[in-house]
């Protein structure tokens, strides 16, 4: 139910339910964990595409058939531990994740979709929050970070109709990066890993880190997080590294 292929310092996994709209099932959920922290612990990987199978859905969150039998589902579900909780499960990877979004994200796949650092929609993706049609509250984050990345107006409107929202208006509110052709969803978010990939994996840390402890603090906050961090940091690198790095740089732009 899960795959996860590793390639030149990337690795893809894959929600592999199709026949469920990848729906994420408590075994799903825990196996997405293991492979997380599997990504984490890994110093071969540097980054992380995020994906569905098929061309339907990328999830359609919960599973709700599992939820209608299991009286102790909801509550497993709602547990803060990442085992349990696929957004905690990508959040704890310090790496950067980019969301393929193949397909529909929906309520929980819609949380978890915003638990990546990068989103590249699929022209057949979709986002709905369907948490108050379902007549369940969200517990992953998104009544909170929906309106902090549409403002609350924009946010309000999708989460109190479950309406959907199309690959092509997400963008144009920010919340994806890009919206590319269906065929050319994972050759993108690929050749975006693949230029990641060639930062240093600590590097990459460090600021993904740097950005995320900012953004959840005021901007006053964030600066001073920013200044402190950066400080430190800086004093460490060294006039040989800042040359070997430059030449790097200026290489790379000859060819691009």
């Amino acid at each position: 139910m899960l795959q996860v292929e590793k390639k030149d310092g990337v690795a893809v996994v894959t929600l592999n339910r199709p026949e469920a709209m990848n729906a994420l099932s408590k075994a799903m959920r825990s196996a997405l964990y293991r492979a997380m922290v599997d990504i984490d612990g890994d110093p071969d990987i540097s980054v992380v595409v995020l994906t569905g199978a098929g061309d339907r859905a990328f999830t359609a969150g919960l599973d709700l058939k599992e939820l209608g039998s299991d009286p102790k589902a909801m509550g497993a579900a709602n547990a803060e531990g990442a085992e349990e909780n696929p957004v905690k499960a990508v959040e704890l990877c310090s790496k950067p994740v980019i969301g393929a979004i193949n397909g529909v994200a929906i309520t929980g796949g819609f949380e978890l979709a915003l638990a990546c650092d990068v989103l590249i929609a699929s022209e057949n993706a979709r986002f709905a929050d369907t948490h108050a049609r379902v007549g369940i509250m969200p517990g992953w984050g998104l009544s909170q970070k929906l309106s902090r990345l549409l403002g609350i107006y924009r946010a309000k409107e999708l989460s109190l109709t479950g309406n959907f929202l199309d690959a092509r208006t997400a963008a144009d509110w920010g919340l994806v990066n890009r919206v590319v052709p269906a065929a050319d969803l994972m050759p993108t978010a690929l050749k975006l890993a693949s230029d990641m990939a060639t930062i240093p994996v600590e590097t990459l840390s460090f600021y993904k880190k740097l950005i995320d402890d900012g953004f959840a603090r005021s901007f006053g906050k964030a600066m001073e997080i920013e200044n402190e961090r950066s400080t430190k940091h800086n004093r460490r690198v060294t006039p040989e590294a800042v040359e070997a790095r430059r030449a790097a740089i200026q290489a790379r732009g000859r060819t691009q």
